[in-house]
């Protein structure tokens, strides 16, 4: 029988996201997998493992965020270079994982793409997933490979109750978001309201009545990830017409896409704390009321558990 801890952990890292590969490595305290990522005239992606990986237990370190099909090639070519490269096993650690949000056939002659992605990283030839905070939960279901699904919800509700914010209350956006405002409010011992809104379109959301009090509280909004910022700001708003002091939010992913900067800088937000599973843009740093923590030490744990074939069950405390 292996032992696969006792084969060397290598990490490496795309360019999806280097900072955050860098603060795993160094809160592992191991040395940077080297690697080589070209891309040709024409657009084409070209990778090259700098080291040998040859019966290493190897971690792949890159995220799906914009470009998300560019990063998705480059994930799949690195992912094909270290199994022709003969590592033991290839953990693909995935913070931000795109097209979770297309998991299911809601329209007819639509493509369930969060299964497609994860039969083509099967394909390529992952032994297993890293994922944080999944849109939703049942993508887990699409591999037929083991995924540790990890959440960022601890880390966060810890950098809040930092804060000893009185009388504070937790806000779900929607319906959908009750359960992650639950699991906030148990964490820091409150209470929790929800905004019963209708989505018209897409990017086309109206708050239509208020489940809860809070009329002179101060106001939590939990949510994965932070797109448009539409459902968040108009969420914010209502609540802030329902006699809400000061409103906070926080998200995993900071996806940030279309006017969602615009939006949060001119919005009644007072704070937007997001993690680093995607890289801030230069706007967005810039931006005084968004507050970034890392999960690196989150991803690091996942990492160190694995390769030692302990349980992650700690990271969910």
């Amino acid at each position: 029988m292996l032992v696969l801890k006792n084969y060397k952990l290598k990490v490496f890292g795309g360019s999806a996201n280097p900072e955050l590969f860098h603060k795993i490595c160094k809160y592992l305290r191991v040395s940077h997998g080297r690697m080589v990522i070209r891309k040709f005239p024409d657009g084409e992606s070209w990778v090259k493992i700098a080291d040998n990986v040859r019966g290493a237990d190897c971690f792949i370190v890159q995220p799906t965020c914009t470009p998300v099909n560019e990063n998705l090639m480059e994930l799949f070519l690195m992912i094909d270079a270290f199994r022709r490269s003969s590592a033991r096993r290839i953990t693909v650690v995935i913070p931000y994982y795109s097209y979770a949000r297309q998991d299911r056939k809601d329209q007819p002659r639509v493509a369930i793409s969060a299964k497609l992605i994860a039969n083509l990283l099967t394909s390529a030839g992952a032994s297993r997933v890293i994922a944080m905070d999944l849109h939703a939960a049942q993508v887990q279901g699409f591999f037929d490979i083991p995924v540790d699904h990890l959440i960022a919800e601890p880390v966060l509700a810890r950098e809040f109750a930092k804060k000893k914010i009185k009388d504070l209350v937790v806000a779900a956006s929607d319906m959908g978001g009750s359960k992650m405002a639950r699991s906030f409010a148990e964490r820091l011992g409150t209470s929790i309201a929800i905004v019963d809104k209708r989505r018209y379109h897409s990017n086309k959301v109206e708050a239509l009545s208020l489940i809860g009090d809070v009329n002179g509280k101060n106001v939590l909004i939990p949510d994965d990830m932070i797109s448009t910022a539409g459902t968040m700001v108009e969420a914010a708003n209502f609540l802030k017409k329902h006699g809400a002091r000061d409103i906070y939010a926080c998200a995993t992913h900071a996806v940030f896409s279309g006017a969602a900067l615009d939006k949060i800088k001119n919005s009644v937000l007072k704070e937007v704390m997001v993690t680093d599973t995607i890289p801030l843009s230069e706007e967005a740093k810039n931006i005084k009321k968004i507050k970034v923590i890392s999960v690196s030490g989150v991803l690091g744990e996942a990492i160190k558990s694995i390769h030692h074939e302990t349980s992650v069950t700690k990271l969910f405390r």
